[in-house]
This record gives C-alpha cells, structure tokens and sequence, in this order.
C-alpha cells in the first residue's frame, strides 16, 4: 500500500466524470487500499480515486476508526430524502477550506463491493453527506459548484491566500 499524490484544486481532473470499474481484480483492491492509505494521510474522512488522478469510480470512507474503512465501487444514490440538512464540508484536493453546504439528509446507495456484488446501503447524516459529496466527486462537480458564488469565491480567495503563504515558508 502506498500514499499517492492527491490532485490538489484547481486542476481540471477535479471536474471530470470518473469511468465506471469494470474489473473487479488486484489492481482495483491495490487502488482501494492505496486510498484508504492516502485518505488517512492526508487526513480526511472520504476520498475518490479522482482524488489521486485516477478517473475510476471507487470511493473510501473512514467515518470512524471503530466503524473502519468502507469501500464503494460505482456507487449510485438510488433515493434521497425531501428532508435536507447543511454541514460543513471540504475537500482532500484543498486543504483547510470548509463551508457549510446543504444535503439531503437520508440516502440510499447502490454499489458495489471489491469482488463486484451488488450492495444497497442506508445512510444519514454525516455518511448520507459523504455520499453525496462523494458521488458528486465522482459525477465531476466538486463541492465548491455546491456554494453560492459569494460564498465559492470567499471559500477560493482564503484557499489560494493560505496556499501563498504556505508556499512562502
């Protein structure tokens, strides 16, 4: 397992659809496991292969350590809930920018796991958030596109300014 170089914004690959995985073999449990590696890292909670460049449809999740890793292979949210509620998010690709974005509240997730079955999953809350975030990661929006423009263009001045001065250490 190794931490791979997180493709930091505003690159363009950040905004590309990721292809769906069709093989379901060592190279896919490399590429998950090599996530969960670099989510850790980094740290963050979730993180897509397009994330690290690689335009596949995988997703990893580590809400908490006692829960562990969960991994998605083509997740699809197949049912949200009417009901929303906002939390703060951010991203691997832009550390140390957060705001507050609005959800729906309950998910349900298609998906499959590393040896290609089918799995259905309910989540709320903060996983039914990851979800959405992740799966828009993969649809090619960065969660950026889910701001007002006041606020994505605040959210971008801080980044880029805090990106300045670190590079001026």
């Amino acid at each position: 397992m190794a931490v791979r170089q997180i493709v930091k914004f505003p690159d363009p690959r950040l905004r590309q659809p990721a292809a769906p995985v069709t093989a379901f073999d060592a190279t896919l449990a490399a590429l998950a496991a090599d996530l969960l590696d670099t989510m850790r890292a980094a740290p963050g909670i979730g993180i897509t292969a397009p994330h690290v460049g690689v335009l596949a449809r995988v997703v990893v999740l580590e809400l908490s350590p006692e829960e562990g890793p969960r991994i998605y292979i083509n997740p699809e949210i197949v049912w949200s809930s009417p009901e929303t509620i906002r939390h703060a998010e951010g991203s691997v690709s832009m550390p140390g920018a957060i705001e507050e974005v609005e959800r729906q509240a309950r998910v349900r997730v298609r998906y499959q796991d590393l040896a290609g079955a089918f799995q259905e999953e309910e989540a709320e809350g903060l996983r039914a958030v990851c979800h959405q975030h992740e799966c828009d990661q993969l649809d090619g929006i960065f969660w950026l596109q889910r701001l007002s423009r006041l606020k994505r263009e605040r959210v971008v001045r801080k980044y880029e300014k805090a990106q300045r001065s670190d590079a001026g250490r």
